[in-house]
């Protein structure tokens, strides 16, 4: 399993790397993946809207499970990966879960919410093999 020390982590196995300013994107960690299994489905009925952290802002389904998404920080959704949606493919996110198999694209409230997160050494300590 990676951890890349380039994003903050969440309890819940959600990522989020902030690009500059207040653009973030946000997937499930390589961890999540694997305990999932294979994604069959992504669902994100939330683009357009502003949520608080830690809300639910959609779901993937795994051939056994179906799982929620939490949002890291408070903000707007702004973008649903066409990549991992229905015309894409949801087996991205369990091969390249922190490139191509981002989830969801958002404009982080207050980008100093970013920090309160837990960087990589603290979440492969919790979570690591």
């Amino acid at each position: 399993m990676t951890f890349p020390a380039n994003l903050k982590y969440t309890e819940d196995h959600e990522w989020i790397r902030l690009e500059g300013g207040n653009v973030a994107y946000v997937g499930i960690t390589d961890y999540a993946q694997d305990a999932l299994g294979e994604l069959v489905y992504i669902e994100v009925e939330t683009v357009g809207q502003t949520l608080d952290a830690g809300a639910e802002f959609g779901t993937v389904e795994a051939v056994k499970t179906t799982s929620e998404l939490y949002l890291p920080v408070s903000g707007k959704i702004i973008e649903f990966n066409d990549k991992v949606s229905d015309s894409g493919d949801p087996a991205l996110i369990n091969s390249d879960p922190y490139g191509d198999g981002w989830i969801i694209k958002m404009e982080v409230s207050n980008p100093d919410d970013v920090k309160e997160l837990m960087d990589a050494g603290a979440y492969e300590a919790q979570y690591g093999s």
